[in-house]
């Protein structure tokens, strides 16, 4: 079940229903898997608990280096820097999500490395660094092309680049 209702034509911020994401994350409860820690730290992000989502997101990071394969491990260090990335820690998202889609790459695992470029992208958004963000956002929709992606993430990327698009048309017709 997708959570996400659609996404915030201004800031790219996922939409939902909060009521649904707190009976998710009340369901969830206290339980340690890799699977269900990487839930939790999505939904109290969503719900801007962004504080207790970085608690969990690097008590994630640590479970998936102990017990979980390189592309869990990937998936949750792109999870925690898009948690850095909500808490204004821009540089340090950056850095991490650069890093992980530069090794999703060089195992040719194009979904993950699409999903680093993609969240990679939205810092720069929130950074105001328009063109940067336009070309992560433009990579992550080659490499989920390229990897079949489904439709919802294909849209979430487009809805990215003209939401860049539309961004730096009006700083231009304002400068």
């Amino acid at each position: 079940m997708s959570y996400i209702l659609g996404y915030d034509p201004e800031t790219l911020r996922e939409k939902v229903n909060p009521a649904q994401c707190q009976e998710r994350l009340d369901e969830i409860g206290e339980q340690r898997s890799l699977p269900a820690l990487l839930e939790r730290v999505w939904l109290l992000k969503v719900l801007g608990r962004a504080d207790d989502a970085l608690v969990i997101s690097e008590q994630s990071v640590r479970v998936a280096r102990m017990a979980g394969t390189r592309k869990d491990l990937l998936r949750a260090r792109i999870l925690h820097a898009s948690v850095q990335q909500v808490r204004g820690a821009y540089a340090a998202a950056e850095q991490e999500l650069g890093t992980c889609a530069e090794e999703a790459e060089g195992h040719g695992w194009a979904g993950i490395a699409a999903f680093a470029y993609q969240h990679r992208g939205k810092v720069h958004f929130d950074e105001g660094s328009l063109e940067s963000a336009r070309h992560d956002f433009k990579r992550a929709l080659f490499l989920r092309q390229d990897a079949g992606a489904p439709d919802d993430q294909l849209e979430s990327t487009l809805l990215a680049i003209d939401t860049v698009e539309r961004r730096r048309a009006a700083e231009s017709v304002a400068s």
